[in-house]
């Protein structure tokens, strides 16, 4: 599959706090994704994959709110 858009260059300086909130937020794209695919095949049998996925991805996003908040009390 190609790819539309290239991959960032990876930074060796970034701080933890960067990095968490960079997957913060690729999580938060990850989420639209799955939302999208829910409204657009709402009557397909993998929407409940795409549920399920959706969960998993709630619960990593609420994970890295957590080591951030972890992350900016050290500062």
């Amino acid at each position: 599959m190609l790819k539309i858009v290239p991959d960032p260059p990876l930074n060796p300086n970034q701080s933890l706090e960067d990095i968490l909130v960079q997957i913060s937020e690729y999580l938060v794209c990850a989420m639209t994704v799955a939302q999208q695919t829910v409204l657009l095949h709402s009557s397909s049998p993998g929407q409940v994959l795409t549920l399920a996925t959706m969960h998993e991805i709630d619960n990593a996003r609420a994970l890295v709110e957590v080591a951030l908040s972890k992350v900016q009390l050290r500062h």
